[in-house]
């Protein structure tokens, strides 16, 4: 499927808010590939993608992702809602007929984030976290590091900023994102950490 079917038959399943949420994806995740020097036409794809399990209700994801052998712990169980993004990756390759194993697994982790992330995994990750659409307090910061930050100095504090929101709400850490950030922080030593 081209990447125009692919808008086709994702409008059909999303509704209109995820859908347009989606293009802003694909498009801040274009534009991070291109600063970055990374595939554009893939971080394109994974964008679009990301949410793509999201047409099934929240209450259906554990089922689907039983129904495919996904494996999960105790925070999926707390919270269904996370299983859309490695669902995404099944929904991808079943209905997308996406076969790139790197655009899966970008869809797979662009929530919680996960060890040993690549730069494709980084940028839908982030994208997804400041798109156009966004509206909370703090994302014009992360706007602005999205232009003029390393990427993984920007990743950081795209984990930093979801971990702080995830406590707000009194929600359990995944822990995939601790591991992402302790890596990233961890690797950038004084650079990043202020030390």
């Amino acid at each position: 499927m081209d990447y125009e079917a692919m808008k086709r038959e994702l409008s059909r399943r999303l509704k209109k808010s995820r859908y347009e949420h989606s293009l802003g994806v694909a498009d801040t995740a274009a534009f991070l590939a291109r600063r970055f020097g990374g595939d554009e036409a893939r971080a394109r794809m994974a964008g679009l993608l990301h949410d793509c399990a999201r047409a099934f209700p929240n209450g259906r994801m554990r089922a689907e992702a039983d129904a495919r052998g996904i494996a999960y712990g105790d925070v999926e169980r707390a919270m269904p809602l996370l299983l859309h993004a490695p669902l995404g990756a099944y929904v991808a390759r079943e209905v997308y007929g996406v076969e790139d194993d790197g655009v899966l697994r970008a869809i797979a982790r662009h929530t919680v984030g996960g060890e040993a992330m690549t730069d494709l995994d980084k940028i839908i990750y982030f994208a997804d976290m400041m798109e156009p659409t966004r509206d909370y307090p703090g994302v014009r910061e992360l706007r602005r590091l999205a232009r003029e930050a390393s990427l993984d100095e920007m990743t950081l504090a795209g984990l930093t900023r979801s971990i702080a929101f995830v406590l707000e709400k009194g929600h359990p850490v995944h822990p995939d994102t601790v591991v992402a950030r302790n890596e990233l922080l961890l690797a950038g030593g004084a650079a990043i950490g202020g030390t």
